[in-house]
């Protein structure tokens, strides 16, 4: 499957699906004390490690975060060159207050949503791809 650079098809086909669970971010000196293996993902920043992990796996690690989020994926496999996509969704969240976190995987792009406000979310995302 080619990855696609076309602004309208990607927003036509991003095919929005809520993952399970809840997701937190937490920031790590020591980057040992959680295993690769849990983390949805991770970032290497100055100040330390930022991971994603899911919240129940925090809390058993006893690990600290301020902030539940709900993982929207867009299944529509889009090109790391693609020009515009999170600039469309993130406008359109925006609309309805909608804080979004985006990571950009080699095949989708995440989207990750206060927990609060996932079901609002996806229906946003859903009702801006049928606009196209």
């Amino acid at each position: 499957m080619d990855a696609q650079k076309n602004l309208s098809e990607l927003i036509k086909n991003m095919t929005p699906k809520l993952n399970d669970g809840v997701y937190v971010f937490v920031t790590l000196q020591d980057y040992n004390l959680v295993d690769r293996t849990d983390t949805i993902a991770e970032f290497k920043e100055a100040e330390g490690l930022t991971i994603i992990i899911e919240k129940d796996k925090a809390d058993r690690l006893n690990l600290k975060y301020n902030y539940e989020a709900s993982w929207i994926t867009l299944q529509v496999h889009s090109s790391l060159e693609a020009v515009g996509l999170t600039a469309v969704f993130s406008s359109e969240l925006a609309k309805y207050n909608i804080s979004c976190n985006v990571i950009a995987g080699y095949y989708h792009d995440h989207i990750f949503v206060d927990k609060k406000d996932a079901k609002t979310a996806v229906d946003a995302l859903i009702n801006l791809s049928k606009a196209h």
